[in-house]
């Protein structure tokens, strides 16, 4: 009994069982497991993420991108705060920019969001970025099924908020929101092949005080630049809103539940659902497929020298690559 009190995968296990409780402390320590890239937690990572499977795929899941400033944590506090009035209970994933230079985060989500991180029925999670690109952290997917395992309902992705390329989200949601703040000059600047193309929904914020002309602009002239983007019938609400005010969010929210509604009727969320993970799979075997290569033996001894030579231009990349992957097959 002690041997198996001690066992990696049993006390993973009994993390879930927590986990499915509702218990917070659990629901913490669970995601920090998921989240670890040490050799010896894998196993226990596999061992909980299977216990808890099978209560996972039940809420609401929301991602919310848009640049650093437009305020996404305001917002989010404030939708969050409506969506437990309205009987949900909210886990927000936040993914914070992780240093260049250090590796660190400041994980400041949980101050930022002081009034929801306080509810009862709300659980906030900041997490690095690490050297992910696309706006999300590595395993944030499995950290969203850790929540609906623990109750929550309503699981809202908050990205880092980088610009154009950060369509990763769209990967791990059912629907994802785009904030834009109006009077920056251009006002179309969001209209590029990217990260609207992914947009399920447009709110322009901070449309208060002096900027509400311009916010109100920026809306009419998205929402019309937007019919132009997406083929017919898939048009793409836009809203102006004031997370500071709390104008025009509970509309919002009230459209986010009621097109959540529409797409579990006709099935398109369980289809994208399951392209989601089609795509989750073989994004693992590519990372997986790396990592051999770059502790594969063969490869290790010919690294230096074909990183020497790329380096002193006698090699191109693509050529020293094929090296690499012909000393990996064995070829």
């Amino acid at each position: 009994m002690a041997a198996a009190a001690s066992d990696p995968a049993t006390r993973a296990r009994e993390l879930a069982a927590r986990v499915k409780t509702g218990d917070r402390s659990a629901l913490a320590q669970a995601i920090t497991l998921v989240e670890s890239a040490r050799d010896d937690h894998r196993d226990a990572t596999e061992a909980l993420l299977a216990a808890i499977l099978p209560a996972s795929d039940n809420s609401l899941r929301l991602g919310v991108t848009g640049a650093p400033g437009v305020g996404k944590s305001t917002f989010i506090e404030v939708f969050g705060l409506m969506s437990v009035a309205a009987g949900r209970r909210v886990a927000v994933l936040a993914v914070d920019p992780s240093s260049k230079v250090t590796g660190g985060s400041i994980l400041g989500d949980k101050t930022r969001m002081g009034d929801l991180a306080r509810a009862n029925d709300a659980f906030i999670r900041p997490s690095p970025a690490g050297p992910m690109l696309g706006g999300v952290a590595r395993r944030t997917r499995e950290a969203v099924w850790l929540c609906e395992a623990a109750g929550f309902d309503l699981v809202i992705v908050e990205t880092v908020g980088v610009g154009q390329s950060e369509t990763a989200v769209a990967n791990l949601v059912d629907l994802c929101l785009l904030m834009i703040a109006p009077g920056g000059g251009d006002e179309l600047q969001g209209i590029k092949k990217g990260i609207v193309e992914i947009a399920d929904l447009l709110a322009v914020n901070k449309s208060d005080g002096d900027l509400v002309p311009a916010a109100q602009r920026a809306a009419s002239e998205y929402s019309h630049a937007l019919r132009l983007l997406r083929p017919a019938g898939a048009a793409v609400p836009v809203f102006a809103i004031s997370a500071l005010e709390k104008h025009g969010i509970e509309k919002l929210r009230q459209h986010v539940e009621a097109a959540a509604y529409a797409r579990t009727q006709d099935g398109s969320l369980s289809r994208r659902r399951a392209a989601q993970v089609s795509a989750a799979l073989w994004s693992e075997v590519g990372e997986s497929l790396l990592e051999a290569l770059k502790h594969d033996p063969a490869v290790a001894a010919l690294l230096p020298g074909l990183d020497a030579e790329v380096a002193d231009g006698q090699l191109t990349p693509s050529a020293a690559a094929r090296r690499a992957l012909a000393a990996f097959r064995g070829v």
